[in-house]
């Protein structure tokens, strides 16, 4: 049984395009844990261990990446950290962006997907159409179409499905859901339910005490908090 389930997985990877980020495009955005080039990638395998080590203690696979506010550097960090647990061979992660109103792991990678994201999770579009691989274990979906009535559709019983369904037939270890701004909308609130732990991230001289106190505090008592990531500190360090 578990040779077959190996084989499915292996199947459905196979079915994924190529993902190919294009160069130019993930150096102006800070994308530095593909190639590893920059020592600023340092501290994202630091944190792709940690991520690891919780989640195998506690058997967790799903993780909600957000931020008090936009421009909090969210993204970056989700896309920095799934490229860095791709280095982990062991591994297999999905990075999907579901920050429905404003998509950006598209953008930021200058690649694109067939179909929207919004189809995806209507069930009008296969994982194919929306997940490119990277590698032998890193997929991403992107989006390239924002979603007005976002929250709606991620607490639909329809895109909860097709969320299970993702997992069964792709096997990760990690997801990485990369979501809107907490206080912008309730599209986090309305998606927790499907995640085991969440990461804030905050901005240094962009966030204040009570934004990141206060969406912790909430994301602590809804769900398990995984941390938070200060981002956009102003200062030299050797890695």
């Amino acid at each position: 049984m578990q040779a077959c389930t190996r084989i499915g997985f292996e199947i459905a990877w196979g079915n994924l395009a190529t993902l190919e980020p294009d160069p130019d495009t993930t150096f102006q955005n800070r994308i530095v844990t593909i190639d590893r080039s920059d020592p600023a990638h340092a501290p994202f395998d630091m944190m792709r261990t940690r991520v690891l080590q919780t989640l195998r203690q506690n058997s967790w696979t799903s993780i909600a990446i957000t931020s008090p506010t936009a421009s909090c550097g969210k993204s970056l960090v989700a896309l920095n950290l799934a490229f860095s647990l791709a280095h982990q061979q062991d591994c297999r992660t999905l990075l999907v962006d579901l920050n429905l109103k404003q998509p950006r792991i598209g953008k930021m990678l200058g690649v694109n997907a067939p179909a929207s994201m919004e189809d995806y999770l209507k069930g009008d579009a296969p994982i194919h159409n929306i997940f490119q691989r990277y590698g032998e274990n890193l997929a991403v979906g992107t989006n390239h179409q924002p979603v007005l009535f976002s929250a709606e559709l991620l607490q639909s019983a329809e895109a909860t499905r097709v969320l299970q369904d993702l997992r069964l037939r792709m096997g990760p270890d990690v997801i990485l859901f990369d979501m809107p701004p907490m206080l912008s909308s309730d599209d986090v609130t309305a998606f927790l339910p499907n995640v085991d732990c969440a990461i804030l991230v905050a901005a240094a001289e962009v966030s204040t005490f009570d934004e990141v106190d206060n969406c912790e505090r909430y994301l602590s008592e809804r769900t398990n908090m995984l941390g938070v990531v200060l981002n956009k500190c102003e200062y030299c360090t050797d890695y």
